[in-house]
């Protein structure tokens, strides 16, 4: 005996046994993939798949399947949509958002509103930001840009807002009658969006982000016009002679392209007027700000 011990030898612990029929990676619903992409073609959600399965195929698998399998499927192949061109001049989008923090007059800061509008065919924005939204100002701010740009676009898309639309429809949408009257004295279509559609004017709403994240993220002001002016230097200064994420072309040099098709301006500016409910008295007569004027006819205490 030498005084070294020997380490007894450990045999490898035993392999388990192999399963006579291993299980699958695969999907129950893999040998019905077409059918189901065609399905999601359609627009059909995983439940109604799911009975169509069983009713036409003898499907004998949970529902649980079909919804990771739908799942899945969505993933790799998201939604699709058709690019659009637009000619140089032929369309303006407008959107608000909210501006940097601001000094109000009550002494602390808040958030104005941010009008943003864009062309659509250049990316060239005007942008200005206001405290209060009305209809006079959603109508004043759209002349502001229209000479801003040098001239009117065909046609401005507009979101929903209670300023330009008073009644949203995809046919005939009925459009607020000061705003109406004023793009018709700039001979302006509106072309209101579809209710909960913002990818019909998602050339405003990156307008916005983009406002937003580069030239006022981590900003504040101490008045709206110092707000102004640096978002009218900004535009000169970066977003004008950037490249066009999509052209791959200078802003600038493509709104130049873009200038000569916009609509000239008119030569007198647009009267601004007041449409208010009034009614007709026995004597003829309407009462507005404490003067009383005649009434177009029109039947009594109509």
């Amino acid at each position: 005996d030498t005084g070294s011990s020997v380490l007894p030898v450990q045999n490898p612990p035993p392999r388990p046994r192999a399963l006579e029929n291993p299980p699958k990676n695969g999907s129950a619903c893999e040998p019905h993939r077409k059918w189901i992409e065609e399905q999601l073609r359609l627009g059909r959600n995983a439940m109604a798949i799911y009975q169509d399965l069983v009713e036409l195929f003898a499907f004998t698998h949970q529902y649980n399947s079909v919804k990771r399998f739908v799942r899945r499927l969505k993933k790799k192949d998201p939604r699709q949509f058709d690019r659009l061109e637009f000619l140089p001049g032929e369309e303006a989008q407008v959107d608000y958002g909210t501006g940097a923090p601001t000094l109000h007059d009550s002494g602390k800061h808040r958030r104005p509103r941010l009008f943003v509008m864009v062309l659509k065919y250049s990316g060239r924005a005007f942008r200005k930001v206001v405290w209060k939204s009305s209809k006079e100002t959603w109508c004043r701010l759209h002349e502001e840009a229209f000479r801003y740009f040098g001239g009117c676009p065909g046609y401005v898309a507009l979101d929903n807002l209670k300023e330009g639309v008073i009644k949203p429809d995809i046919y005939d949408p009925e459009l607020n009658t000061l705003y109406a009257a004023m793009l018709s004295h700039y001979d302006v279509a509106a072309d209101p969006a579809r209710v909960k559609d913002p990818n019909r004017k998602g050339t405003v709403e990156n307008g916005v982000k983009y406002t937003q994240n580069t030239a006022l993220k981590g900003r504040k002001f101490d008045c709206i016009d110092a707000q102004n002016d640096w978002l009218m230097h900004w535009e000169k200064r970066w977003a004008a002679p950037r490249i066009h994420g999509r052209a791959k072309r200078q802003v600038e040099e493509m709104f130049q392209e873009e200038k000569p098709c916009l609509l000239p301006l008119p030569l007198s500016p647009f009267v601004y007027f007041r449409q208010e409910i009034r009614t007709v008295y026995d004597d003829g007569t309407i009462q507005l700000d404490n003067c009383y004027y005649a009434a177009n006819p029109a039947p009594l205490y109509s």
